[in-house]
């Protein structure tokens, strides 16, 4: 069996701040979740008009995907790497969007722009649009954050040559309530994934 792979970098998106391996990157008192996702956009200097245009799952899990991609360019050579996300609420921050814009028979007005985004695995799709991504994807429905789940997955994608690397992460929007824990794994150097405390602070 294949050593695991070490984490090469990581990512928490909560309760307005960015976190990166550790350091905080950005903070934003006071902002609900979209003042913060714009407030945060613009302070990494991003320059990608569509994300306005993104539902709260899809910019939370874009912003998080953005600073760990663009911190390793390496990564995304090739065909880039697998991605392997899950949440609880899958997509139902949308879909209650969505069901209030088709539940009154008088004022019925379903917007193609919102039922796009009724699917988990949207934001998936955005962040392999914007980097141009043509791994394999995977998009799971758990009852709780479970990273060694996530990590496992991942470490039998690289043992089976199907991904060198791959973004792990667990994207949960719902409400005003968000989180984004994320992380870069790969490259196939030997590293003690149990005792990788960076990674395992996530779980607490």
């Amino acid at each position: 069996m294949a050593p695991p792979s070490p984490i090469l970098s990581t990512c928490k998106i909560a309760n307005g701040r960015i976190v990166v391996d550790g350091t905080v990157l950005f903070e934003a008192d006071g902002a609900d979740f979209q003042a913060f996702a714009k407030a945060a956009y613009q302070h990494l200097g991003i320059a990608y008009p569509k994300f306005y245009k993104m539902d709260c799952l899809s910019k939370l899990a874009f912003l998080a995907a953005e600073i760990l991609l663009g911190g390793h360019p390496e990564v995304i050579a090739g065909n880039g790497p697998a991605v392997v996300f899950a949440n609880r609420s899958s997509s139902l921050d949308t879909d209650v969007v969505f069901q209030q814009s088709i539940a009154d028979p008088e004022n019925y007005f379903p917007s193609p722009a919102v039922f796009v985004y009724t699917l988990p695995n949207i934001c998936v799709c955005e962040i392999s649009i914007r980097h141009q991504l043509k791994s394999a994807n995977y998009f799971f429905i758990l009852d709780t954050f479970d990273s060694d789940f996530l990590q496992t997955f991942a470490e039998d994608l690289m043992a089976s040559a199907k991904a060198e690397y791959v973004l792990c992460g667990w994207v949960e929007c719902f409400g005003n309530a968000y989180t984004a824990t994320m992380w870069l794994t790969g490259g196939g150097m030997p590293a003690d994934f149990a005792r990788d405390a960076s990674l395992q602070q996530f779980e607490k």
